[in-house]
Formats: structure tokens, C-alpha cells, sequence
């Protein structure tokens, strides 16, 4: 039985979708004003594993994950780097893509961008004026926090210190304007200079929550499964989601809501941002590191908990996700020697490896343990490899397990790529020459090459076969 951790309820919870065997899924995407970091990019892979194992559950998932394209932040890069922000989104929304496909991430169902929704965000204000739950002030609209009786449920925080929270982070011009602190923008007066569109109430551009309700709700409708982000889109973004769009709507928002862990960076476990300025790109990143192994880093931790990135972990990282490419390898070799036929004890222990996959997978996608039931599965191959006498069909249902549960994970190992490399073959077979003449010597300088490449030499009961350290 699927469980979900819901944020809003603080417990975990039988996941029943509104439409049986369909899941409609929203995931607040990023601002893009630069190169995704490694901890943007935490919540891009928790929820596209997250997405990846519904689907192997066999639902249909609809995924929806935003970019924000206009904003504070955007208009100052755009301004410092003298282009328009059309211009800088569309260059990191194209650079959002090669990373993400560099990290194996299924492209979503739709990526709508903010600019695109200008009309249906001011018919969706409007309505809240109607409705009595935003007003207008020089140009700008804001949201009356308090008259949403909910207000702060999500964050599980008392309005008043919510209010406190708040105050925090505006500017006094601004606060000066509001009715009360805890009212944010749904609509903001062009400055000028700033990109802007017209409105009913001057020349302006949405405010950063807005973009969310209208865009979710254009594509599912007032009420859908699953709203995802990062943990600190808990308050305010999704806290002021909730309210703007069932006081505009008056039906319940989201279903279940999911948040992810921080990615924490130095020995102090600093959270990572841009705005800190301790962040790593993806981009640069992606130059010095094999694309598998950042995705094998981040989407073998469960989604609630936080990340810590270091060199060690990633380079943990690297080693397991070699022992499991090895695995494959081994696989591959017995192959050349394998017997035609079948194995029912074989497909009985796989049948188990994927129960059990499942069984803890359910449990609020806890790829911790999902990722346990791999490692098992991958001794167990290995352990049958070993046998003197083996048979192809276990062979290859033992790879297309390891395959299908990989997958989960974004980790794709190609069965056509295990093939032994040409030259590394060469060199074995002149060493299994120089053996079979006794010239010890030439033998030792060959395994001694090979090593130098990375490449492991065994001899076993099979042959020489080797694997990549």
C-alpha cells in the first residue's frame, strides 16, 4: 500500500490519486536568472525519482514543473548584463535542459513559463479583489493574508509569528502600503525601465506566488494529487498558494503535498543557495564529473532528509555505482559460456527482489532502503555468476531486474554497452597468448598496462575477464 508523507497533515498517508491510475503532479521549477545549483537540482531528481517510481507502479503521471521568467532577481541580471529578461531566461532555460538531461531527468509533461499565463494571472487577481480577499494600492494588489482563516497551516505556524517572519523580509516603502505585514504581492507596479504588461491597475508584472496557483490550476484544475518543491518553499510560496487559490476558487488546493530535504555544503552543514554565494553549478559541476554519478548521489537519499555534498560522498558515490556497472559486466561475461534454458529458483528470487523493492519503496518512496534491496539483488547476481555451470535466460532476467530497478533511480546501464572494449580485448588476449608460452614477463607488463588504465585483470575458472575500478 503507497504511503506519502503529506506536509500538510504531518503524517504519512494512503496515497489514493483522484482519477484511479492517473497521478496529476506539480513541481515549482526554478527562477531562471542563472545556472541551476546542485541543490536546485536536489529537488528536480527527488521528484523525478519520486515520478520515475509511480510510473513503475504503472500510473500514468502528469507532471507539470514550472519556470519562473520574470522577477526581482531576473530584471536585475538582465539589467547588469544589458540584455532584455526574455533574452536571460531563454538562455538559462536552455542551459535548465542540457543539465537536465545530463542528469537523466524525464522531461515534464509541460514546462510552462510565467509570461505565458499574463492573462489568465490578472483574470485570477481580479477575482480575488472581487472576492474581497486582495485591494489596490498605487498600482500594486495584495492578498489579505488574515482573511484566509487557513493562513499558516501548511508551515504549522501561528499567524502571529508568521506576521513576525514576515516583517522580515520587506522593505519598509513596502510594508508602509500594506494593511497588514503579513499581506503579499499578487501584482506589482512597473518601475521604471522594468518589463511590464497592462492590467486593469496600471502598467505591471505578477507577483512570484501567483504564477503558481494560475499555472497549476490552468492545467489540472482547482483541486489536483500532488504539489512538490523544496523545503524552503513551504513558507511563504506555497503557504500563499493555498490561500489565493482556494479563496479564488473556494475547493480544496492540493491533496498531498511533498517537500524535499536541503543540500547542506561544509562541515558547519550550511544550506546551499545562491543567495549564501556557497552554491556549485550543475554546469560546472557536469565538466568534472560523470552525470550518473551526481544522479546516483542525490537519488539514492530519501527526498525528506537532507544532503550533504562533499567530495567523499560523491566519490562513495562513484564507487557503488561501479560495483553495480562491474555487476553488469559479470553478466555480460558468463554469457559466453552460458547453456540454453531456465531457472525457476532464479525467477523466484527475482520475484522476491521486486516485492520487496516495492514493499519498502511504498512506504513514502524511501529510496534508502529501495536502493538496500539493489545491493542485495547485485550480491545475488554476482554470487550466481560464480557458478561453475550457468544458464543465458537467468543471466538476462537477472540484468532486466537490475535494469528496471535502476531506472527508478535515473541510473541507465546499457546492456549493449557492456560489451568488452576492443583494445582492452586485444591486450588480454596477448597476455593469455604470452601465458600459454610461458613468457611471464610480458604477461606481468600487460596486466601491469591494463591497471595502469583503470582495468582490473581475473583470472578465473571461465577465463581472463576483467572490470574497471
Amino acid at each position: 500500500m503507497l504511503k506519502i508523507y503529506n506536509t500538510l497533515s504531518r503524517q504519512k498517508e494512503v496515497f489514493q490519486p483522484m482519477t484511479p491510475g492517473v497521478i496529476k503532479m506539480y513541481v515549482c521549477g526554478p527562477t531562471v536568472y542563472n545556472y541551476i545549483h546542485i541543490g536546485n537540482a536536489r529537488s528536480i531528481v527527488a521528484f523525478d525519482t519520486v515520478r520515475r517510481y509511480f510510473e513503475f507502479r504503472g500510473y500514468e503521471v502528469q507532471y507539470v514543473s514550472n519556470f519562473t521568467d520574470v522577477d526581482d532577481k531576473m530584471i536585475k541580471a538582465a539589467k547588469e548584463e544589458g540584455i532584455t529578461v526574455p533574452q536571460l531566461a531563454d538562455r538559462y532555460i536552455q542551459a535548465f535542459n542540457e543539465d537536465t538531461t545530463a542528469l537523466n531527468v524525464e522531461p515534464a509533461t509541460d514546462h510552462p513559463r510565467a509570461t505565458e499565463y499574463i492573462p489568465q494571472i490578472i483574470t485570477f487577481v481580479q477575482k480575488l479583489i472581487d472576492n474581497g480577499y486582495a485591494y489596490v494600492v498605487d498600482g500594486d494588489v495584495y492578498y489579505r493574508a488574515r482573511h484566509f482563516k487557513n493562513y499558516g497551516a501548511l508551515s504549522g505556524q501561528s499567524i502571529d509569528d508568521l506576521e513576525t517572519g514576515a516583517s522580515e523580509h520587506v522593505d519598509p516603502e513596502e510594508v508602509a502600503k500594506k494593511e497588514d505585514p503579513l499581506d503579499f504581492a499578487l501584482w506589482k507596479a512597473a518601475k521604471p525601465g522594468e518589463i511590464n504588461w497592462e492590467s486593469p491597475w496600471g502598467k505591471g508584472r505578477p507577483g512570484w506566488h501567483i504564477e503558481c496557483s494560475v499555472m497549476s490550476t490552468d492545467h489540472f484544475g482547482p483541486t489536483f494529487d500532488i504539489h512538490a518543491g523544496g523545503q524552503d518553499l513551504q513558507f511563504p510560496h506555497h503557504e500563499n498558494e493555498i490561500a489565493q487559490s482556494e479563496a479564488a476558487t473556494g475547493e480544496k488546493f492540493v491533496n498531498y503535498w511533498m517537500h524535499n530535504g536541503f543540500v547542506t555544503i561544509g562541515q558547519d552543514n550550511e544550506k546551499m543557495s545562491k543567495s549564501l554565494g556557497n552554491f556549485v553549478t550543475v554546469h560546472d559541476l557536469l565538466k568534472a564529473e560523470d552525470p550518473q554519478v551526481i544522479r546516483f548521489f542525490m537519488a539514492t537519499t530519501h527526498y525528506r532528509r537532507p544532503i550533504q555534498y562533499s567530495q567523499a560522498n560523491l566519490d562513495e558515490a562513484r564507487a557503488n555505482l561501479e560495483h553495480l556497472r562491474n555487476t553488469f559486466h559479470n553478466l555480460q561475461y558468463r554469457l559466453k559460456d552460458a547453456t540454453s534454458g531456465t531457472d525457476g529458483d532464479v525467477q523466484r528470487q527475482l520475484a522476491q527482489f521486486r516485492d520487496r523493492f516495492t514493499e519498502v519503496m511504498d512506504d513514502d518512496i524511501n529510496v534508502a532502503n529501495g536502493i538496500a534491496v539493489v545491493y542485495e539483488l547485485m550480491k545475488f547476481a554476482n554470487q550466481y555468476v560464480e557458478q561453475a555451470a550457468v544458464q543465458r535466460e537467468p543471466l538476462v532476467a537477472i540484468q532486466v531486474m537490475l535494469k528496471k530497478l535502476l531506472q527508478v533511480f535515473g541510473i541507465e546501464i546499457s546492456l549493449e554497452a557492456q560489451s568488452q572494449d576492443q583494445e582492452i580485448e586485444a591486450l588480454i588476449k596477448q597476455r593469455d597468448a604470452a601465458r600459454a608460452a610461458k613468457d611471464f614477463a610480458l604477461s606481468d607488463q600487460i596486466r601491469d598496462t591494463l591497471k595502469a588504465r583503470g582495468v582490473i585483470i581475473e583470472d578465473t575458472p571461465q577465463g581472463t575477464r576483467y572490470r574497471k575500478e
